[in-house]
């Protein structure tokens, strides 16, 4: 049994698309499909209800699902355990945008040449869909902002860097910051992301009222409607923001209480312990060059 095949079952079942699965592996949706009507003709079971563009596991596949996330997660570990020195492998990586553009190119970098037999999968997106494909184990490590609640035991939590709260405007624009918030079209953080929640409170704190132009999570999508003067908006101080600075003016807000932490959180998993301390090490090292040039 292929265990590619079995990884885009998988896939499919996460995502609830064969086409969604598709992208996420970089296939087309006849090879996702093909290699699913593989495995059902191994079994012997349809393990997939297609219904229209969803595809949903079969009453028989999901008695089999532990089996086939255990079996995969297996093969992964396989070469670490041949490895003498811990030092190969692959590590899924998930990580919000900022940590993309900010931290993360010069930590893949260096392990490279650290340890260049480790294959590093970086996956991206927001705060909360990470999180909950790390608790699923479709991610061995995250790069995010601070969760809002407490975490299981099982995750380790390690800070790395703290992003401040910023206004950001036109460099045309004269207003102060409240004036601004409260007379030109706000572009919206996303509330539903953790750090979105953040410049919510601090409106909310100093009881401004904005009129929301829209909401969006893409920060460099906000930074980028700024500079072509079509509103204004708070936004956390990220590395990379520093580009747009010919264009718009990057005010931070002096208060603890609205940065958010960005932290690397892990599963404390047997297999690839050795992995998950060396991109720690590099991230924390990174983390310091990155704090000492804010």
């Amino acid at each position: 049994m292929d265990i590619r095949f079995i990884s885009s079952l998988l896939e499919v079942i996460r995502t609830g698309s064969i086409a969604s699965a598709a992208r996420r592996q970089m296939l087309t949706p006849a090879a996702v499909s093909q290699r699913v009507k593989s495995l059902e003709n191994q079994l012997g079971y349809v393990l997939l209800n297609r219904e229209g563009h969803s595809a949903k596991p079969t009453e028989a596949c999901l008695r089999i699902v532990p089996r086939l996330t255990h079996l995969v997660d297996e093969s992964l570990a396989l070469k670490s355990d041949l490895d003498e020195s811990g030092m190969s492998g692959t590590l899924r990586v998930g990580a919000i945008s900022t940590a993309l553009t900010g931290i993360l190119p010069s930590v893949i970098d260096e392990l490279s040449t650290m340890a260049p037999n480790m294959n590093i999968k970086i996956q991206p997106g927001t705060s909360s869909s990470l999180y909950n494909e790390l608790l699923d184990k479709v991610l061995d490590a995250i790069i995010v902002v601070d969760p809002p609640f407490e975490c299981p035991k099982y995750l380790k939590i390690e800070p790395l860097y703290t992003e401040w709260l910023g206004f950001i405007g036109h460099k045309t624009n004269s207003l102060d910051i409240t004036e601004s918030l409260i007379q030109l079209p706000y572009i919206k953080y996303d509330s539903l992301a953790w750090g979105g929640a953040i410049a919510d409170s601090f409106l909310l704190e100093n009881s401004i009222t904005v009129r929301t132009l829209c909401e969006l999570d893409g920060l460099e999508a906000i930074a980028m409607m700024v500079k072509n003067k079509m509103g204004v908006s708070l936004t956390p101080i990220w590395k990379g923001l520093e580009v747009f600075s010919n264009d718009i003016n990057i005010v931070p807000i002096d208060n603890t209480r609205f940065a958010r932490q960005v932290k690397l959180i892990s599963h404390r998993q047997v297999g690839k312990d050795r992995l998950l301390k060396i991109l720690s090490q590099s991230l924390q090292s990174a983390a310091g060059r990155y704090r000492a040039k804010s």
